[in-house]
């Protein structure tokens, strides 16, 4: 497992901080060459890149906002011009606007607007500019969310709508690409303790609320769903594809 990656190439979409970030330094430790995306904080993504090739990989930082569709496939070519070629992308890049109730008046339309244009149209975007390129026997993996699938508390319509729309998408592109052994796979994590979700935290029922509806009244580690994305980018799951898999405390029960 030590270097399991060794030889592989992986783009992280949102790589720069939080979740994006701690998959990408996973990949590195296990010895893969890692391109990450980032939108807004160069600096952050120059450092991490200069952290990752102290593991002795390849490492490079893309500038590509999701919200511009046009910036998937430059982005995608960049990867592959600077490491020679993609075998794994992992669609995580997204942003969080919630607390508002699709019936206020008063509703932020531009900054849900916004946020499918991310999450949604976005990750289309660049999984459509990969798929032609990646690598036989491949792997896709996105990072949606459980409100997916299950919409315990009000106020968080588009953002769970967002993510939703990524399960058909992803199950629909795992149909288009079996041929080619390219798994694609859908990762939904609950609470994580990332800058973004504690930037809604006040927007959102209190924490123990949602802690009391889980198995495991707890937050989950970043290594407990990173290794959950490693897992699925690994030979041990090349006969897993179309999956949803919960990474969840039990929220999902």
């Amino acid at each position: 497992m030590a270097r399991e990656f060794e030889g592989k190439t992986v783009l992280v979409t949102g790589g720069g901080r939080g979740l994006g970030a701690h998959t990408a330094k996973l990949f590195a430790d296990r010895g893969a060459d890692v391109a990450i995306t980032y939108s807004a904080s160069v600096d952050k993504a120059q450092a991490l890149v200069e952290e990752l090739r102290a593991n002795g990989v390849r490492a490079t930082a893309i500038h590509s906002d999701l919200a511009d569709l046009a910036s998937a496939r430059p982005a995608v070519d960049a990867v592959i011009n600077e490491l020679g070629k993609l075998d794994i992308l992992v669609n995580n890049a997204g942003i969080a606007v919630q607390g508002e109730m699709v019936d206020d008046p008063d509703l932020d339309e531009a900054a849900y607007n916004r946020l499918w244009q991310v999450n949604t149209l976005g990750t289309v975007a660049m999984t459509r500019a990969a798929a032609p390129r990646i690598t036989d026997g491949g792997r896709i993996i996105f990072l949606g969310s459980l409100l997916g699938t299950r919409v315990p508390f009000r106020g968080v319509a588009d953002y769970a709508g967002s993510k939703a729309a990524l399960v058909g998408y992803a199950k629909g592109a795992a149909r288009d690409l079996g041929p080619r052994d390219i798994t694609v796979n859908i990762i939904q994590p609950a609470v994580i303790p990332t800058d973004m979700a504690e930037e809604v935290r006040d927007k959102l029922p209190p924490r123990d609320f949602i802690m009391s509806m889980q198995a495991f009244p707890r937050v989950a580690a970043l290594d407990e769903v990173a290794g959950t994305v490693a897992f699925l980018a690994s030979p041990a799951a090349g006969y897993i594809t179309g999956a949803v898999i919960d990474v969840s405390g039990g929220l999902h029960i």
